[in-house]
């Protein structure tokens, strides 16, 4: 691309649906399958598109870079196993920190040979490591999305194998890092009676505090 790469890329796109094809076509990889409407579909591209559009629920005017960090937040996540690491609480959170560095180092290879400039490198790779956060309106909204996710797609399967203590608890971290408006789409979901009630107590907990 040459030097006036950033004008062109407002004007026609391009270098957006160039970097969401192959973030798309990466997480086409991901072996772990999930049925969708009877269909077997990888697990990580159904993600990638819940996440965007949540962000565009919740800001329809989403700039650019927000969008790419919604498309490629998780992007090769099976890649790193979390059986590659002690089953330890230190063990998870090392995890969970290296996968972070891991989606931002990737998404940023993937911006580069598309040809978006550094500082639009940089400011996707800020929202994937989720720097600035709550300060960086931005990362709000991405937080509010993954949160709404899970809520939505990955709330009932964890609720199953899990402690009701344990949900409570990871129920009401979630709940205080969400905006306002995130937690009015949230009481909107369509939630089974088990994730119902596990949301209700951890909300009414909160509130007894």
């Amino acid at each position: 691309m040459t030097g006036d790469y950033g004008q062109t890329r407002l004007s026609d796109g391009s270098c957006f649906e160039a970097a969401c094809r192959l973030f798309d076509g990466a997480n086409s990889l991901d072996p772990n399958l999930e049925i969708v409407e009877g269909i077997a579909r990888p697990r990580e591209l159904i993600y990638a598109e819940r996440l965007t559009d949540w962000v565009l629920k919740l800001r329809p005017g989403a700039s650019e870079e927000l969008r790419l960090a919604a498309r490629c937040q998780h992007l090769c996540r099976w890649m790193i196993a979390r059986s590659s690491y002690p089953m330890t609480r230190s063990g998870y959170l090392k995890w969970r920190e290296d996968l972070k560095k891991f989606h931002a180092e990737k998404a940023g290879e993937i911006l580069r040979a598309v040809g978006y400039p550094e500082e639009t490198v940089a400011r996707v790779q800020t929202l994937n490591l989720k720097k600035n956060f709550p300060q960086d309106p931005d990362s709000r909204v991405l937080e509010d999305a993954l949160c709404l996710v899970f809520l939505e797609y990955q709330f009932a399967e964890l609720a199953a194998k899990t402690a009701d203590d344990k949900m409570i608890n990871a129920l009401q971290k979630s709940w205080n890092k969400m905006t306002p408006a995130a937690r009015e789409h949230a009481m909107k979901l369509n939630l089974g009676p088990k994730e119902k009630s596990l949301l209700e107590r951890a909300l009414a907990q909160t509130e007894d505090r």
